[in-house]
């Protein structure tokens, strides 16, 4: 894995991913994954606040650990490091940081490959000025999706170039659609149920957006299932939540009841599957439901 960043060396005090390579009498030795796998060390001492009673237990060969850099001597090659000084946030924003720089090695790797040249030769034209510019080089690889011309554009990339790492980014960063999917089982046995019914799911499918629209539909009385399919999982998970809260209060102002059976969540390809398959049973049955658009007739 080649130099993520322009430095050759890590600063002090920066948070790191290190790979175990192994446990000796004075501590671990590690390679930084981030700068070109170049050798470090966490001190024993630095290993664990508590006494430390197995070191096998707190770290161990092989393993991905995050720690933070105490002493840098680029002359003699050293890196100190200390496992015990990084907290439990200062680890998910390393390993963030961490999971970012690896897409973009991904693209690098992957446009070098096609255009037979060094993966450094694309980061010092590519990834460590857009860096400088963005923060993190993943963060413009991800604008650059709508805005190609304002990230790459005072690069100066030869067209060929330019069109291979576009596609790449287009493959790796583009966001995929998840279906978000919400199972409730809605009850009214007054004189106007049905209606107050329909009423109610119509409310939750009016918070429908053009991003994340939201379908209900009838599996068997009293069983609805709501779903919808967005690339933004979290506002599809928090759209379907209230619309889930709307249905609920609608159906409780008309005297029913709603019973939440699965919490909105995102759905495996196989789960879709299986409700179909459900949902394709009761139709085989023909059976008449309340609350279906045919029920209207039984009413009269």
């Amino acid at each position: 894995m080649p130099r993520f960043y322009q430095n050759k060396y890590p600063e002090v005090d920066q948070l790191v991913m290190v790979q175990v390579q192994s446990i000796e009498d004075m501590g671990a030795y590690v390679k930084l994954l981030e700068y070109d796998n170049i050798e470090g060390m966490i001190l024993l001492s630095e290993l664990s606040r508590r006494r430390i009673r197995s070191v096998q237990k707190l770290i161990r060969v092989g393993r991905n650990e995050v720690v933070v850099v105490m002493r840098v001597d680029p002359d003699k090659g050293y890196i100190d490091l200390s496992k015990r000084r990084v907290s439990a946030e200062e680890v998910v924003k390393c390993e963030e940081q961490y999971e970012k720089g690896k897409a973009v090695d991904s693209i690098l790797t992957q446009v070098a490959k096609k255009r037979g040249v060094s993966p450094e030769s694309l980061y010092e034209k590519i990834a460590w000025p857009l860096h400088k510019q963005y923060g993190h080089s993943y963060e413009a690889f991800k604008a650059s999706i709508s805005e190609p011309e304002a990230i790459f554009g005072p690069l100066t990339l030869d067209a060929d170039t330019l069109s291979d790492l576009r596609q790449a980014i287009a493959r790796r960063l583009t966001p995929k659609p998840v279906k978000v999917r919400a199972d409730i089982e809605v009850k009214c046995f007054s004189y106007n149920g049905i209606d107050a019914i329909k009423r109610a799911l119509s409310a939750g499918e009016a918070l429908s957006t053009e991003e994340i629209p939201i379908k209900v539909r009838l599996v068997a009385p009293p069983l609805y299932v709501m779903s919808t399919t967005s690339t933004d999982k979290t506002g599809a998970i928090e759209l379907m939540e209230k619309a889930v809260e709307v249905i609920g209060e609608s159906i409780g102002k008309e005297k029913g009841d709603m019973t939440i059976k699965m919490k909105p969540k995102v759905v495996s390809e196989t789960e879709d599957a299986e409700l179909k398959a459900l949902m394709e049973q009761f139709e085989a049955a023909n059976m008449d439901v309340a609350g279906d658009d045919d029920s209207d007739e039984d009413d009269e």
